[in-house]
């Protein structure tokens, strides 16, 4: 009787999970079919009188992503990252602000993964939505400052009565190897040009350089100091105070920050819902919809009451987003391949009268960054170009824009870091005293192995090298002083200095600095770049198109690429190991690309 019980089980469960698995498949493929257009889906209703939700509990890239598994609550490695892009989240915004059937927005942030330069612009469309009269509450069971920040414009802000809130100021702990090289007998050679270039310090050093603390002190600065003032005028308490209570810890749970008054009150989530019914008017028992971001994407213009433009202009925004190689980009690298035919078919459609580029970047090689240079300044002969900075545009991130016509950054961008650097190892000690092995050289030519790792450099070889670094700084410097119009002589025709190399030397400065010393025309956000390409198109103002390049993934490459990173991701969180694992990342990266680089300092991780 047994046996035909388990007989009959096995039976039943595979019958079961056949037709789950049926159900699932089915529902897959019908996301993607979705996502490839091929079924019709229509605008989704919103409810008179609902709210908008907005969370960030991920990364914040530029752009959403197409992987229509994000949509499904999929186990395991094939759950999808549910991260709306910036681009959604603004656009977003803007809907809910002309919305009739939105009448407010719930801020539920968690502590938000993002740059400080996004924030801004998430922020300033919130102040934006609120001047249509319009609510914003928020409510968290911790804040962080990057999180308040948002929080910072809303009608009421809540706390969970035993949550806590961040508020100490900014910081960021650079990671240095030079000790573990030592260990393993490895030796960095190091080829660079300007005092402040301090990318390779993590390889040399085992502290901050006094040139490097220096940078890092005054941009941290300038971006505390912007943020104190723009919590002070939201929250009508004295940038002073902001830095007493910072100074001396006395934020330290949800009671002190209500008495702070940097917090309305605390409450828990369902007296949070008390407060929106009746700022809706709703009864006790009444149910607040929500429309979270997803699905709000989803909306037409038409239907959220923003008039589309019949115009056949349009404006591209070609997107590049994280270390710049050669080659084709992926989700966190700019690949020049990819970003040059962006430009070619934007420069070849008469229908495109402008282009934005959205850079936020960090930089990389110098030759792909020369590469994509050179398509901005043919692009820019036939039709406008301005460049709109994300949280960085530094190093070859700046370079690959230093031709624009304007260049747009937030107050809180990292720009600038203008000069260069290269990088050898030599691992013949690690190999001949921990390993035991030995290298024998044949060649042709007294240097037909120039770099060869696994021997010492002659002092000729180096000098070479580094003339190579030089030249390649001189170029990054003229790039700049005929892309900028630094002037060669003042007003008495006198001759200037070098106005570039001053700023230059890799010097990593704040947005507000960046347009005081001339290498941003404007501050503000991607509508603020659009606003001038248009400007500069002759293009009346909201009289046209956007067009994003370069063109999405195809959905399958999304699910494929997606799952892969899925696995990698939760077996570094597991491991505890995120931030080593984004050191390791940006050291294979390097050594993957071949010449001279433009990146800014190693890695802020400000906080």
């Amino acid at each position: 009787m047994n046996f035909w019980k388990a007989v009959l089980a096995n039976i039943t469960g595979y019958i079961l999970g056949s037709i789950l698995i049926g159900l699932l498949s089915f529902a897959i493929i019908a996301s993607i079919i979705a996502a490839l257009g091929g079924g019709d889906e229509e605008s989704p209703q919103v409810e008179k009188n609902s709210v908008l939700k907005i969370e960030l509990d991920g990364v914040l890239r530029e752009r959403s992503s197409k992987n229509p598994l994000s949509e499904l609550d999929l186990p395991g490695p094939l759950a999808a990252e549910k991260s709306t892009g910036l681009n959604d989240i603004l656009h977003n915004i803007r809907k809910a602000t002309s919305d009739e059937n939105i009448q407010g927005i719930y801020l539920n942030l968690s502590p938000t993964v993002s740059g400080w330069a996004a924030l801004e612009s998430i922020r300033e469309a919130l102040l934006e939505f609120k001047k249509s009269g319009k609510f914003i509450y928020s409510y968290v069971e911790v804040y962080s400052e990057g999180s308040y920040y948002l929080a910072s414009t809303a009608d009421s802000i809540f706390i969970f009565p035993h949550g806590y809130m961040e508020w100490n100021g900014l910081g960021t702990t650079p990671m240095f190897f030079k000790g573990a090289l030592a260990k393993l007998e490895v030796e960095p050679i190091i080829f660079r040009v300007g005092t402040f270039k301090s990318a390779i310090e993590p390889f040399i050093n085992d502290k901050m350089s006094d040139a490097n603390r220096e940078q890092v002190t005054a941009f941290l600065g300038d971006m505390w100091n912007h943020y104190v003032s723009k919590v002070s005028e939201s929250r009508k308490l004295s940038t002073e105070e902001l830095n007493r209570l910072a100074n001396n810890l006395l934020i330290d749970d949800a009671e002190s920050a209500v008495n702070s008054k940097l917090v309305d009150a605390t409450a828990f989530e369902d007296q949070v819902f008390d407060h929106i019914r009746t700022r809706l008017g709703f009864e006790k028992e009444q149910k607040v919809t929500l429309v979270n971001m997803g699905s709000y994407t989803k909306r037409s213009d038409k239907d959220a009451g923003i008039k589309r433009s019949e115009s056949k202009d349009k404006i591209a925004v070609i997107y590049a987003e994280g270390d710049i190689n050669s080659g084709k980009s992926s989700d966190e690298s700019i690949g020049s391949e990819t970003i040059v035919k962006a430009f070619r078919d934007a420069r070849k459609d008469s229908s495109i009268k402008a282009v934005v580029f959205r850079v936020n970047s960090p930089g990389g090689s110098a030759l792909a960054s020369d590469v994509m240079w050179r398509e901005v300044m043919l692009t820019r002969a036939v039709k406008p170009v301005v460049a709109s900075y994300g949280n960085v545009a530094a190093s070859g991130g700046y370079y690959i824009t230093a031709a624009c016509d304007k260049i747009v950054a937030q107050p809180n961008t990292i720009t600038g870091s203008i000069g260069v650097f290269g990088m050898l190892i030599n691992t013949q000690k690690m190999f001949n005293n921990k390993l035991g092995v030995t290298f024998d050289r044949v060649t042709t030519n007294t240097y037909a192995d120039l770099g060869n790792p696994n021997r010492s450099m002659s002092d000729f070889e180096k000098n070479k090298i580094q003339d190579g670094v030089n030249k390649i700084y001189r170029d990054f410097t003229r790039v700049v002083k005929d892309g900028r119009k630094f002037p060669d002589v003042d007003a008495n025709g006198d001759q200037i200095p070098d106005a570039v190399d001053s700023i230059a030397q890799g010097r990593v400065w704040s947005g507000i600095k960046a347009k005081e010393l001339g290498l941003v025309d404007e501050l503000g956000g991607i509508e603020k770049a659009l606003e001038i390409a248009a400007e500069l198109a002759g293009i009346k103002d909201g009289e046209y198109r956007k067009k994003e390049l370069p063109e999405m993934k195809d959905p399958f490459e999304e699910i494929l690429s997606s799952t892969k990173k899925k696995e990698e991701e939760v077996m570094i969180k597991n491991l505890g190991v995120e931030r080593e694992y984004k050191a390791y990342r940006r050291l294979k990266n390097m050594s993957s690309q071949q010449g001279v680089y433009m990146l800014m300092p190693w890695d802020f991780d400000i906080r």
